[in-house]
């Protein structure tokens, strides 16, 4: 296909360039925020080449393209610049090249707060995605290889290649506070490498081995640094910023509203130094006096919540996650859910929030495997099968939602229903992963770290959630 005529084509029916406030994406989406959305062309964007669907949701104007939406923004974002450089040669005044940005910063006021939030958590998020799910991949992997290689005999876990891509799969979740502080430094608009540096120092071997040391008290200019530990279950927590995911965003988000301060008040002139400068020697105390210890508790907070949520019921917990994972994806509430899972992994070392959500994903794929093998209508026919191969293989669903699943409306409630079905399948076995991977095929293993009994839970939820929602597409959800 044409990537640049499908980007043209969205552009143009968007409202064009001057519409646009924001435009980033993800896995599947093109996530615009436009300064009008009565301007955009839905219907007409829909019927564009390499368009599945169209949702507003969240105070974004979300373009669904599936696989293709890479190459669709890159072609987006060069049509831009190309706009952009056209409109400076024209206008050299500074109003014209501030409305020609590509990419403005979003008027808080004219947005609903929950919108602002959902915007910003999707911004801080999405980019870690790619890594996140190679480092559960990896680790899926290297279990299976290690349950494989047991069987005869053999400790893998002692080699050079394993030490070496172990290491690898944790370094993601290890130094996460610096790759946060990267995504956050960009939502927030302000300087990436100084929010990278604060992240670093927090997970810096020396500040690390002076958190860990309970015993002693630490202090920064004079002010105590906050130390401590707690109990989970039988083990010890140990307060430390490695792996940690509320104190960085605490951190950059500060910064950002310091370093707008900043450079008010110090001459033009002497920002290049004194604006980081001064960011460090602030921001370094006030986030281990203050917003770092915040943070923690905080982080402990949800998690505290989420474990009461679970130990009340974690069938209730699996059926409700499983069934309803995928509405939120519809409306891109999804990726709001991910700091839980991802604080779960920091706080207790495993998850089930993506376990359960697996369910969800098995059967969407499920579903639309049944439509594939009901239908008559031969683009229906392939739609469904590479929509189905994506949820099933690597837990991309949504090409399945909006390919076929949604727009038939029962192969979704099927999938809803046995998606539940299999999440509390889950729930009752107390299914969890050591890593925060997106659940296909690919991963399955991941969720064999705890045991084989938890294991077979896992597998038992999956191929209820799969075969339940195909055979129900396949009698009672396709019409023709």
């Amino acid at each position: 296909m044409d990537y640049n005529r499908s980007a043209k084509e969205i552009l143009d029916n968007i409202g064009g360039k001057d519409n646009i406030e924001s435009l980033t994406h993800c896995f599947t989406r093109l996530r615009f925020v436009l300064k009008d959305e009565n301007k955009a062309k839905k219907e007409v964007i829909e019927q564009v080449e390499g368009v599945i669907s169209v949702v507003l949701s969240g105070g974004q104007y979300q373009v669904v393209c599936g696989a293709k939406v890479t190459n669709i923004y890159e072609a987006l974002i060069s049509l831009l610049e190309e706009q952009q450089e056209e409109e400076k040669n024209e206008e050299k005044n500074e109003e014209a090249e501030q409305n020609s940005s590509v990419s403005s910063q979003s008027n808080p006021q004219k947005q609903k707060v929950l919108n602002v939030m959902l915007q910003k958590v999707t911004e801080m998020f999405t980019p870690l995605i790619p890594a996140i799910a190679a480092a559960g991949l990896m680790k899926g992997l290297l279990t299976a290889a290690q349950l494989l290689m047991k069987q005869q005999g053999v400790d893998i876990t002692t080699s050079d290649t394993y030490t070496i891509l172990y290491s690898a799969s944790q370094v993601i979740f290890y130094f996460l506070p610096i790759f946060l502080a990267m995504t956050c430094a960009k939502a927030f608009k302000c300087n990436q490498v100084i929010a990278m540096a604060i992240g670093a120092t927090l997970v810096y071997p020396a500040i690390d081995a002076l958190m860990q040391n309970t015993e002693v008290a630490s202090t920064i200019f004079g002010l105590p640094i906050m130390k401590g530990e707690w109990q989970i279950g039988e083990a010890t927590k140990v307060f430390s910023y490695t792996e940690s995911v509320i104190p960085i965003i605490l951190a950059v988000f500060v910064m950002s509203y310091l370093e707008k301060g900043l450079k008010k008040v110090i001459p033009e002139v002497l920002q290049i130094i004194l604006v980081p400068g001064l960011e460090l020697l602030i921001m370094l105390p006030l986030t281990l006096v203050v917003l770092g210890p915040v943070g923690i508790y905080v982080g402990n907070g949800i998690q505290f919540v989420y474990d009461e949520l679970m130990g009340f019921s974690m069938i209730l917990g699996g059926a409700l996650i499983g069934g309803l994972w995928c509405v939120f994806v519809i409306f891109g509430a999804h990726r709001a859910l991910l700091p839980i899972g991802l604080n779960d992994v920091a706080v207790n070392g495993h998850q089930n929030l993506l376990a359960f959500a697996g369910a969800a994903n098995f059967s969407q794929g499920g579903a639309a495997f049944g439509v594939m093998l009901r239908t008559k209508k031969k683009e229906l026919k392939q739609v469904a099968a590479s929509a189905g191969v994506a949820a099933t293989l690597v837990g991309v669903t949504e090409p399945a939602i909006y390919g076929c699943n949604l727009r038939l409306k029962k192969p979704m409630i099927f999938a809803v229903i046995c998606g539940a079905i299999g999440g509390a399948i889950m729930g009752a076995g107390h299914v969890y992963g050591d890593a925060f991977a997106n659940n296909g095929v690919l991963t399955i293993f991941t969720y064999a770290a705890f045991g084989m009994t938890k294991f077979f839970f896992y597998l038992a939820g999956i191929a209820v959630s799969f075969f339940g929602a195909a055979i129900l597409t396949y009698f009672f959800g396709v019409e023709e």
